[in-house]
């Protein structure tokens, strides 16, 4: 088993778009009226309102990274480990937006990977982390994380698009310390209650990626 490189991933301009403020990793409820879709993509439909997910510990299925250094929309700027920084001028825009992204997909699970993103505010108040999972994963439990074997928590999807469904989240101090020294973030995707899929993302080069960032 190994990874490739995510074929389809998140058009650029949804990826950098100016995001609302949003739900941190944690078991909390979010408002749908929070998020907002990218200008540029087609018009979403709903995710199901959700729901607090069960207590009881989900058996999760790990598959093997490898492979992760993506062909990206836009215009790749930089390089840094398995993360690179794209920068695109969407339509409308006064100036370019970079992300810093990473692409991952299990080469015999075609249905399971994910896109990261992590931008910048327009303002540049806040950061935001972005993380496009396949259609097909079970909403209601959402989208859990694990850094170098620590549960952080859980976010909720907000939205879904042809391609795909995402969670988003602030990128706050203490989550983003942990990207910057971690080695390996594991992505959580619930096909039932009790099933989840760990997704490998590898976190070398984050912290260099991340101050690349204009």
């Amino acid at each position: 088993m190994g990874f490739r490189s995510l074929a389809q991933s998140l058009l650029l301009t949804a990826s950098i778009a100016a995001a609302a403020t949003t739900p941190v990793f944690a078991q909390q409820q979010p408002t749908p009226s929070q998020a907002k879709p990218p200008a540029s993509a087609p018009a979403p439909t709903p995710a199901p309102a959700p729901q607090q997910p069960s207590a009881t510990k989900p058996n999760v299925e790990q598959v093997t990274p490898g492979q992760t250094q993506p062909p990206a929309p836009g215009t790749v700027k930089s390089n840094h480990g398995a993360w690179s920084v794209v920068c695109d001028k969407p339509a409308g825009a006064a100036t370019e937006q970079c992300a810093l992204m990473q692409n991952v997909i299990a080469e015999d699970r075609p249905e399971v990977g994910l896109s990261v993103v992590v931008l910048k505010t327009a303002d540049r108040k806040s950061k935001i982390l972005r993380v496009l999972a396949p259609l097909g994963v079970l909403l209601p439990n959402g989208l859990g994380l694990n850094v170098d074997g620590k549960d952080i928590g859980r976010a909720y999807f907000v939205r879904c698009f042809a391609d795909g469904c995402y969670a988003e989240v602030v990128l706050e101090d203490e989550l983003l310390k942990t990207f910057r020294s971690g080695a390996q973030a594991t992505f959580i995707v619930f096909q039932t209650p009790e099933e989840g899929i760990g997704i490998p993302v590898d976190l070398k080069g984050f912290a260099e990626g991340f101050d690349a960032l204009p």
